[in-house]
């Protein structure tokens, strides 16, 4: 796997903003990208001013330049930081979490974008919240959180971290398991529709794979601690990757429908192939 610290995002539209930065934008300033002439009296900037076009206007006018200017955009991640993301080996889910956060950091402060941060678990994690800011070194300082939190049973914060963005502009990663009922998604996808969302499935190896082997499996569920037997036989094993992929299609068919495009990570944060997932969606 590529686990170098930088990864290379854009996003497949337009954004708003004034502060300028790598992304295509939607309004006119002082950029490379040009629009179209305009009359120098419409748009007194004699700096812009076209001396070529000017001599071959028919009515005389002197005309300028106008372009669109790329802009900055805020980048979130809103982190499930719930007991089932304790899970995994050698790496827990939410340290793979954190590798991600890393490299996000690096990689935002390369183009001029904020990085910031929501958390939740059975709450919203309030411990846990980092504004967006222009910092070198935020990407470590988020993941140093999150490696060191410990979290709670429980999604039910999920609402209330996703309503800091609602209506906000920018690009937004959503980092689960998602083990927990889908059916409140579609809420929390409302509030952030004005933002392009990511959402992160994060899976350790263990959970998609079944042993290969039937005999006696001893299990904990990391959700409430309970302990249990299982005697794992083929048929067994079919149910298991039969559950994985109908959760996988559930996911796959949810976010779909909003035009989005989960971003599935297993065992361990594979920057080279996020980067990949970026040029897919802008080619």
């Amino acid at each position: 796997m590529n686990t170098s610290r930088e990864f290379h995002y854009r996003l497949p539209r337009r954004s708003g903003g004034w502060r300028p930065g790598s992304h295509p934008g939607s309004s006119l300033g002082a950029g490379q990208e040009f629009v179209s002439h305009v009359s120098l009296y419409d748009r007194p900037d004699p700096r812009r001013l076209d001396l070529r076009a000017s001599l071959r206007e028919v009515r005389g006018d002197w005309l300028v330049r106008v372009n669109r200017q790329r802009v900055s955009v805020p980048v979130h991640v809103i982190a499930d930081v719930s007991t089932s993301m304790s899970f995994g080996f050698p790496k827990s889910k939410l340290q793979v979490v954190a590798d991600f956060v890393t490299a996000l950091g690096h990689s935002a402060f390369r183009v001029g974008d904020s990085l910031g941060m929501l958390a939740f678990d059975a709450r919203e994690r309030r411990d846990l919240f980092v504004p967006a800011l222009l910092s070198r070194g935020v990407g470590e300082v988020m993941a140093s959180m999150l490696a060191s939190c410990e979290g709670t049973a429980g999604s039910d914060g999920l609402e209330e971290a996703a309503l800091h963005l609602a209506g906000r502009h920018g690009l937004t990663f959503l980092a689960s398991d998602f083990h927990w009922p889908l059916d409140r998604l579609d809420g929390v996808l409302d509030l952030l529709a004005h933002s392009y969302i990511v959402p992160l499935v994060v899976w350790d190896p263990a959970e998609a794979q079944s042993p290969k082997h039937d005999g006696l499996m001893p299990l904990r569920d990391v959700e409430s601690g309970r302990r249990s037997t299982l005697w794992l036989r083929p048929n067994m094993r079919a149910r298991w990757h039969e559950a994985v992929e109908r959760r996988r299609a559930e996911l796959n068919a949810l976010f779909t429908a909003r035009g989005i495009r989960p971003f599935y990570i297993s065992g361990e944060f594979d920057s080279e192939a996020l980067s990949h997932y970026f040029f897919e969606a802008t080619v």
